[in-house]
């Protein structure tokens, strides 16, 4: 059986905050971030980052979160890059459209 989990970047409708995490479920996760948007209690509430745009999918979890980690250690411009690689447009991603 192959398990599913991803990094994933998401921002907010201005494109001024980042925010990384790791999810065996992507569709799920996006959905949540969503929910919590203007809500204090997380970064990604707080800052209405809850627009997908750039993912990685991994098969094995230890391997999806020393990459999160990674990222997350990255300066703003370094992901800037790496966005921009897959998603030169920075376009929202419709979860329900590539899942």
């Amino acid at each position: 059986m192959q398990h599913n989990y991803y990094i994933y970047i998401v921002t907010n409708e201005s494109k001024t905050t980042l925010y990384t995490g790791v999810t065996s479920n992507l569709l799920k996760r996006i959905l949540e971030h969503r929910e919590n948007k203007g809500e204090d209690k997380t970064f990604a509430g707080k800052y209405y980052c809850h627009n997908l745009i750039y993912y990685e999918h991994f098969t094995d979890i230890s391997h999806a979160i020393v990459r999160e980690k990674q990222i997350k250690g990255w300066s703003r411009a370094k992901k800037i890059v790496l966005i921009e690689k897959m998603n030169p447009e920075w376009e929202f991603y419709d979860p329900y459209n590539f899942l």
